[in-house]
């Protein structure tokens, strides 16, 4: 089967007479497939006692008869008006109490017994409807859960709140224990007595901070799983997920990914963001790592501009072949948009499509089509497997823990995660992002940056991967809490601090930290004020570093630099320490821009690790899966890069490739393959050797 590629499609925006054009153009355009329904709750059920199929029943079998498969979406994400008038407890609230209405989308408290009653009566009928149509291939369970509610804070979520408390407790005193509530006298007598963090005079407790944020998390994915559940139920076999959105704060996809079939995810680089090629790449690393050694699907992403950014430009020529590249390259076995007619009103109606709302006439259009066709000429890809052999930790439950306030200075988690990711991006090493229990002897290198809050479980891992050869970078403002974000007895690095060689006595924070957009939620830090960055000698370089200069002592650690200024000036910034076969370092600042990229350079060199290929000019990306090696041209300049293979389009040995700006190359070569590249400069005429290749089934359960 070739690679999955379609879209959205919404129907019930249009007249009926518009379907078959629809089935036509999508098979010009090259569709096999449609996540159909997401938003129609309203059409399906006008009322809560009339049902309306007939509608849907002919989209599917227009599409059946013109070869599209159906991914079907039980609907729920958008509750109709007639909801929430007749049962305004569905509606979620806002931290002081107050309503969200109707008039956006998902407008539902996510515990809310109603609104889980009526959700679950629609995924009942339409499984027992549709479970068994041999057009529908996959199941869409709600969408992108939680994007535009972050956090409920309604009675149907405080009566939930005491309840998971309760569970996961089991007694108010083991709670006032575990979040210290003898502090500012808010010890609690019963669990009635607890509410959700609304409005406050003051920072919130941040243990019970912590447990709203995992009890929010769990709230979207007990409504996943409930229509879940319900699917099979009714008999159905197909693949069932939801679409994750990357690096999303709210959920922690982690927990999420084992009820995931196959892992799908929505990702919109944005054009106006210099970093957009790293951090879409970040992204679809985490959502191939959530399940590692398999393939997972492009569920969204768009053709052209977006609308709800504050300036909405466009995809530079060639920008959608390269994103989509990048997708296949790290994993992907679907490609998908949203969505495949633009809508003429709503919210969305700026929003680009497969079909732009100008016609077929027009670049968009062209270049979805040359998308379609080269995807559609192209064989089977080889699934994802351990093909890093580095790993970056990315933990949920330190994101929202260390960006609590009360901290010796703000931090932005992702931010800084992206920073360590940048530097091996950009020497094209492959990396895994998982959490720090996941870390195994199946990498080289691992690489944890502020790991605030280390799980007992974690840190053993870490510790075993150490012992049996692995190295361990750990980074600033790691090993400070336990999983209540509470201090542990003995100081600060009680669980790394063996295996690092190190002794950590004070934070060191440094003042004034700025920031500035990155894309995908992120911020890039430079750290400025108190005196500037701090410095610190590596190897006779005067290198600079942010956020913290960290006062440790090396016990048993060798130091390998120093800090240079400031208040923690020759003690150690960076060290090295032997432990069982393998070695920790620890680097007590936050290193920036060229300070982080020669402490990665002698990580890397320490650990052996390599890229997928040598010596690539910059802006040409490299990335692997199995014997498959994507390049990408993000450039301005025509490059050559010799790599002997064979051209995955073609099946023709090749020796070298040619990538125009925005080119793209697949190539089958083995591991040990000779790889080098250079420059060149334009010339009329020649031709850039660049292939599309992608394939694969719907994964089965």
């Amino acid at each position: 089967m070739t690679v999955l590629y379609g879209a959205d499609y919404n129907p019930e925006q249009w007249p009926a007479d518009v379907w078959d054009e629809d089935v036509r153009l999508m098979q010009q355009a090259g569709v096999n497939i449609v996540s159909l329904g997401i938003f129609a709750w309203s059409r399906i059920q006008p009322s809560e006692d009339v049902w309306d199929f007939a509608w849907l029943d002919t989209v599917i079998e227009k599409l059946q008869a013109g070869g599209v498969q159906v991914n079907l979406a039980t609907a729920t994400a958008s509750p109709p008006p007639w909801v929430s008038a007749r049962y305004p407890e569905t509606l979620p609230a806002d931290e002081n109490g107050a309503s969200y209405w109707p008039g956006s989308r998902q407008h539902f408290a996510p515990s809310s017994p109603t609104y889980r009653r009526l959700a679950g009566e629609l995924v009942r009928r339409l499984a027992e409807r549709y479970a068994h149509h041999p057009a529908v291939v996959m199941w869409h369970v709600g969408n992108e859960f939680g994007c535009h509610l972050p956090m409920d804070f309604s009675d149907s979520a405080r009566d939930a709140y005491r309840v998971w408390l309760q569970s996961r407790y089991a007694s108010i005193d083991v709670l006032n224990d575990a979040w210290g509530t003898s502090f500012w006298s808010q010890r609690y007598g019963s669990f009635d007595e607890i509410f959700p963090p609304r409005l406050a005079p003051y920072s919130h407790n941040p243990s019970s901070m912590l447990d709203y944020r995992r009890f929010t998390s769990d709230m979207l994915l007990e409504c996943y799983l409930m229509e879940r559940e319900i699917l099979l139920a009714a008999g159905a076999t197909q693949p069932i997920t939801t679409n994750f959105m990357g690096p999303f704060k709210p959920a922690d996809y982690r927990r999420w990914a084992p009820f995931m079939d196959v892992i799908a995810d929505d990702c919109y680089p944005d054009p106006t963001n210099p970093n957009r090629v790293r951090d879409a790449a970040f992204q679809r690393d985490l959502v191939r790592s959530l399940k590692r050694g398999t393939p997972w699907l492009l569920w969204e992403q768009a053709t052209d501009a977006v609308n709800w950014r504050p300036s909405n430009p466009g995809k530079r020529p060639g920008a959608l072949l390269a994103e989509t590249a990048q997708s296949i390259a790290r994993g992907a076995d679907g490609i998908m948009f949203f969505q495949w007619r633009q809508s003429r009103a709503g919210s969305e109606k700026f929003h680009s499509a497969m079909l732009p709302h100008a016609g077929t006439g027009t670049r968009t259009w062209d270049a979805v089509t040359d998308l379609g066709a080269r995807l559609a000429a192209l064989g089977d890809l080889p699934a994802p497997g351990r093909d890093a052999r580095v790993a970056l930790v990315f933990d949920w439950e330190s994101w929202w823990a260390v960006e609590e306030r009360d901290h010796p200075i703000e931090i932005d988690y992702l931010a800084l995660v992206l920073e360590w990711y940048g530097a091996f991006h950009a020497r094209n090493i492959q990396v895994d992002v998982i959490g720090p229990e996941e870390v195994d002897e199946g990498y080289d290198l691992a690489v944890a940056p502020v790991l605030y809050l280390l799980r007992d479980e974690g840190a053993a891992a870490l510790s075993r991967f150490v012992e049996g050869g692995g190295t361990l970078l750990a980074g600033p403002f790691s090993d400070i809490v336990d999983t209540h974000d509470q201090f542990r007895s003995g100081g600060f690095l009680t669980q790394l601090g063996p295996l690092l060689g190190v002794r950590f006595e004070d934070f060191g924070a440094l003042g004034g930290v700025s920031t500035g957009g990155t894309g995908v939620g992120a911020q890039t830090v430079r750290a400025a004020g108190a005196g500037g960055t701090v410095t610190f000698d590596l190897r006779g370089a005067s290198l600079p570093g942010g956020i913290v200069a960290e006062r440790v002592h090396a016990v048993g650690a060798s130091v390998i630099a120093t800090f240079e200024t400031g208040l923690t000036a020759g003690s150690p910034a960076l060290t090295r320490h032997a432990h069982g076969a393998g070695e920790g370092w620890y680097v007590a600042t936050q290193p920036v821009a060229e300070g982080l990229d020669a402490v990665v350079a002698a990580v890397v060199e320490a650990s052996g690790v390599r890229p997928v290929i040598d010596a690539l000019p910059a802006g040409v990306e490299a990335a692997r899966r199995g014997d498959l090696v994507t390049l990408i041209n993000h450039g301005d300049d025509r490059v050559e890069i010799a790599i002997e293979g064979t051209d995955a389009e073609t099946g023709a040995h090749i020796q070298h490739v040619v990538l125009e700006s925005q080119g793209v190359a697949f190539v089958t070569a083995p591991v040990a393959s000779r790889a080098a590249a250079g420059v060149l400069e334009p010339s009329a005429g020649d031709e850039a050797a660049a292939s599309v290749t992608a394939a694969g089934a719907v994964p089965a359960r």
